[in-house]
Order: structure tokens, then sequence, then C-alpha cells
């Protein structure tokens, strides 16, 4: 949207003044800035956890709460500059982090001595697992860093024969995956929710450069994201593509990401292949995925700093091995929108073709209702069924929901919210 809306903020306010006078100082250049964002917040209730049933509440239900700033300049000749700065927040806490609501707890098949396939006789194995498991757990959440523009932050040039951007950006296989995820990503029923521990597909990359180029109903986007590693230009990147075709009768679409670990092999790889189509006055959409990452990103100092015993890198081996992922996702749903009404159906499945053999499927309703153009209602409830050795746990577009309460247990998110977008 275009207007910026009175903020009681002085921080919000401070922000809008700055964009007005941007917007006045370029008005001879045919520039304009435009502050937007949403802000989504409601109760959630989540069964099978560790300590039972969690009622919070909690921001990002359906869309994680975010502000940004978004920048066009008009250069004429079909060229134009934009930027894009987006930040997260957490409209229940204040703060730019959260974690999951299982806190910094691991599947037990990655916190167990017998879940790691370890030898119980390895000199202080207990306490090494024990303290990898707290260190990596540490590790569990959305934005743990607190980097202020970790959403998005790009600057770009639009040119007559495509779009070259610079900054922290959206990965060509997750924008496939978002779009024909039935639920666009929103609340604990969206398809990557299942895959999000270890993660199914990586959702941002920084230091990337993308191009991208739309023709008709064909549209394209190939990227790489630099890991600027000195010395070797392949540690810790990350290259992907997408191409999708869209019509009043259908669209399709395919997404590629691959990424090396800090040692510069081949580490997670997700492609993602997608359809939809307009059935019963609703839309039909589906997607499979295929994950797989043989040298899991992260874990080459762990030995080192559990003290770099033979214990050690016995169990650096096992959490290499415990995070290896080969499997495929797939999902299909149906939303209705008839008057201010949207319902929302889906089903994922993920199998999982490791030795953990950790299959988890969710299922569920989702409902929203319009009270305007810019604010909703909106409630969910979805199931997670974990076999053998899974343990997810319901969250939504702005915060994970972690792990379940032991092998195999199932979860159930309720979930009441109101969005407002500005």
């Amino acid at each position: 949207m275009s207007t910026t809306p009175r903020h009681h903020s002085p921080l919000l306010r401070a922000t809008a003044l700055a964009a007005t006078l941007l917007c006045c100082g370029a008005a001879q250049a045919q520039s304009t800035v435009t502050i937007y964002g949403l802000v989504d917040a409601g109760v959630t209730r989540v069964s099978g956890l560790r300590a039972g049933t969690v009622t919070q509440v909690a921001s990002g239900i359906m869309e994680g709460s975010r502000w940004g700033l978004r920048g066009n300049e008009d250069l004429g000749g079909g060229y134009r500059a934009i930027f894009t700065l987006e930040n997260r927040f957490e409209a229940d806490t204040g703060s730019v982090t959260n974690r999951p609501i299982s806190g910094t707890q691991l599947p037990d098949r990655l916190s167990t001595v017998a879940g790691l396939g370890l030898n119980p006789a390895l000199p202080g194995v207990g306490a090494l697992v024990t303290g990898a498991a707290n260190a990596l757990g540490g590790q569990i959440g959305v934005n743990v860093a607190g980097a202020y523009f970790d959403r998005q932050i790009f600057l770009g040039l639009i040119t007559p024969v495509g779009a070259v951007l610079a900054g922290r950006q959206y990965t060509p296989a997750f924008e496939i995956q978002g779009n024909y995820d039935i639920m666009q990503t929103q609340s604990g029923l969206a398809a990557g929710q299942i895959v999000s521990l270890p993660a199914g597909v990586d959702i941002r990359v920084s230091n990337a450069l993308a191009y991208r180029i739309q023709t008709g109903g064909i549209s394209a986007a190939a990227m790489v994201g630099f890991g600027e590693v000195a010395g070797d230009s392949g540690k810790s990147r990350l290259v992907g593509f997408n191409v999708n075709y869209k019509s009043d009768d259908f669209s399709v679409g395919l997404g590629y990401n691959s990424r090396n670990n800090e040692l510069g092999a081949k580490s997670l790889t997700t492609t993602v292949l997608g359809a939809s189509a307009p059935v019963g006055g609703g839309t039909i959409s589906a997607l499979l995925g295929n994950i797989k990452d043989e040298n899991p990103s992260g874990l080459s100092t762990l030995a080192t700093q559990l003290g770099g015993s033979a214990t050690a890198i016995a169990i650096q081996n096992a959490y290499i091995n415990g995070f290896k992922q080969d499997g495929s996702l797939a999902h299909i749903g149906y939303r209705y929108i008839t008057g201010p009404n949207t319902i929302s159906v889906a089903y994922t499945r993920y199998n999982d073709k490791t030795a953990a053999n950790a299959d988890v499927a969710s299922y569920g309703v989702a409902y929203t209702y319009a009270l305007s153009k810019r604010t909703d209602l909106n409630a969910v409830l979805v199931r997670y069924a974990n076999k053998n050795t899974a343990q997810v746990a319901p969250g939504g577009n702005g915060y994970l929901g972690g792990v379940s309460g032991r092998a195999g247990q199932d979860s159930t998110g309720l979930a009441f919210g109101i969005r407002h977008r500005f």
C-alpha cells in the first residue's frame, strides 16, 4: 500500500517522518518510499509437548509480524532503482528473535546416547552428549543472531531485460514452495512446518546476487549466495533457480536450491515442483519436494568445542549422521473464498528415507474472516502425526513449534489470532 497511517509509537513516527522526507526530497526524480508491514498476534494451545499442553500468546500465527521500507525510483528508459528493508519483530515481547514452544529441546534421536547410536561405554559420553545437545538446541529459533533486517534487505536495478538484486533475499526453491503451498506459508498448517528441524529448505540467504525476469505468464530467477570465505569461494555458497508459468487455467513451477557446507561439501539440496488450478469456485494446489543433505552444515567444529577427545569426535560424527536428510515432501490443499470468509484445508506428508525413518504428516483447517481489507480474524486447527522417531510440534508462520514430548508422539495445535496490515 502507498499510504502511511498514523502511529503512536515514537519510533514508528520517526520512521514515518523519515520516509515522508525522503519522498519529498526525491519528488523531482519521480521517487517514492513506502512504509509497510503487518502485526499478527493471538493465543495458541499446543498439546503433546514434554511439558504437557502449553497455552501462550504468540506473534506470527498466520504471518510473521514485520515492518519495512520500499523504495522505487524511475530512471527512465525502462530502468528503475528499487530497495527493500524488512525487519521482523515479536508482537508478544517486542524482541526481534524467538524460541520454539519446546525451548532448546532436540528430538530424542539427536539428544540421547542411544538415539545417536553411540557406545555407552565411551568415556564421558553421557555428559558430552548433554553438552552437545544443549549447544545445538540453543541455536534453534527464529533470527537467533538478532539481525535487525533479518527478513529482507536488498538493492536492485530493474532493466528492460530483467532485474538484478543484491542483498539478503528469499531463495528460489522457497519461493516455489510458498507459491504452491495452499497456505502460502501461513500458520502451522503450511507445508514447510513439518520439515523445520532440521530445515528442509533454505528460506533466505545473505550475500545473494539474483537475476529475475518475467515475460507474459513466465517468470524465472537465478541466484548465487556467496559464502565469502577467503581462499575458497565454494564454502557456504548457495546456488538456486526457479521457473514458473501462470495462466487463467493453471499454474506450474519448479524451484531448486543447493548449498555447500562450511567445508565446501555439497549440503542441503531442495527441489520443489508445484501446480495449482481453479476448481469448484476455489483453488486446489499441490507440491512435491525432494530434500537431501549428505554433509550437514555447522557441525565441523563440534568435536573441538567438546574438547577434541576420541569420544568428542565420535559424537561429532554421530551428529553429522543424525542431521543428514533424504526424504520427500508431498502437499495438497484446497482454498475457498466467499465474501469475507476464507476456508483452507490441507494435508502434508514427509517420507523420511534415512535410517531414522522419522515420517510425519500434518492435516487440518484454517479459517479467516475479513473485518476489512486490512484486518482479519483467524483460527487454525492442525494435527501433527509423528511416526517412529519423528517429534514435530505445530508452530506458526513466525515461530517454530519445536519438538513433541517423545519419539512418535503426536501433537495438536489450536490458534486464534488477529492480523492487521498497514
